[in-house]
């Protein structure tokens, strides 16, 4: 029997031996001319980013970010939005909320925004900031929903905890010296970041309201964007108020 013969029969039969050597070293080469290896991504960033963090009032829990859209990620970007810098713009159509920097850059955070009917846009300042705030819906949400009485202003509110819609920080929205009832906060709801589901105001995952709110400070202007053309609706009145609503 010739070297070819046995070459031939190893192949067909999946044998070790001799052919296993050929097989090997063709794939080798193979490799080493055809396949380019896959860049490494080191997740070890993102998994503290948001990770645990057990330094809170209320310790939050790790994000299973691997689940969300990576475009969403906390991330430094070139500045897109034209704005000087020490500026949050909120671009709605695009799920983004921007903190502007020097040198044209942007810190990026993903968000969640108000479903049709709850959109609003406008310039305005962050007026004040809060860490674990209470939740007051006000008296319009409660007339459509009855159930959450027992969090009116006039019984003090919901407490605050991992349950709390305004999550781990709320920044509070003025405009004219005005309170427009909308606010920036967290939520524990992190698979709704990229889309609209709330009921007006700019959510973020607990761990990243955590980081804005460490950046910002009272008094820091606003732009959120509306629909196409941009900032058309900056000199509309704004719509009566709808906290976030959890969405269960």
């Amino acid at each position: 029997m010739t070297f070819e013969s046995v070459t031939r029969r190893s192949f067909l039969l999946g044998s070790a031996g001799l052919a296993t050597t050929v097989l090997a070293g063709c794939t080798t080469a193979r490799e080493r001319v055809e396949v380019r290896p896959e860049p490494v991504v080191d997740n070890s960033i993102y998994a503290a980013m948001y990770g645990p963090k057990d330094d809170e009032q209320f310790p939050l829990p790790a994000i299973p970010y691997q689940k969300i859209d990576p475009r969403f990620y906390r991330q430094m970007v070139p500045n897109p939005t034209g704005e000087r810098p020490g500026v949050i713009v909120v671009d709605t159509a695009n799920h983004f909320l921007y903190l502007t920097y020097e040198d044209g850059q942007a810190m990026r955070y993903g968000v969640g925004l108000g479903r049709a009917g709850f959109e609003w846009a406008g310039r305005g300042v962050i007026q004040y900031k809060r860490e674990w705030p209470r939740w007051t819906p006000p008296d319009e949400m409660i007339a459509r929903q009855p159930e959450l009485e027992p969090y009116s202003a006039r019984n003090g509110g919901m407490e605050p905890g991992l349950k709390n819609p305004l999550g781990a920080r709320a920044l509070y929205i003025f405009r004219d010296k005005q309170d427009t009832l909308y606010r920036i906060h967290g939520s524990p709801e992190w698979w709704t970041i990229g889309k609209s589901v709330s009921s007006g105001c700019v959510r973020m995952i607990n761990q990243d309201v955590v980081d804005l709110f460490n950046r910002v400070q009272s008094g820091t202007p606003i732009v959120v964007l509306g629909a196409a053309p941009a900032m058309a609706a900056v000199d509309q009145p704004m719509p009566a108020y709808d906290e976030a609503t959890p969405v269960y």
